[in-house]
């Protein structure tokens, strides 16, 4: 295996794993943005609040989201497969 073809690789499973997880990332940023928000405004400062509305959040996003990752995640691994049964 020559070092493009590493680099090639590397670089699939990289780009991989930013469909596969930013998606549940993008999610969680806006809900926690939205209860800090929602904090400030309020001056409620209870440190725990925004940990319920993310887990819920972000367990919607991945029973959504789910078929598309593992897709993606299936499709990076059949590349692969197919690279090493070919030797390249």
């Amino acid at each position: 295996m020559t070092s493009a073809a590493i680099l090639d690789v590397a670089r699939d499973g990289i780009v991989v794993f930013l469909k596969a997880g930013a998606p549940l990332m993008l999610i969680a940023l806006a809900v926690g943005l939205v209860v800090s928000l929602f904090q400030a405004l309020t001056q409620i400062q209870e440190q725990t609040l925004v940990y319920v509305p993310k887990i819920i959040a972000v367990f919607a996003a991945m029973l959504l989201f789910l078929p598309f990752m593992g897709d993606a995640l299936a499709g990076y691994m059949g590349r692969v497969a197919v690279r090493i049964a070919t030797g390249e």
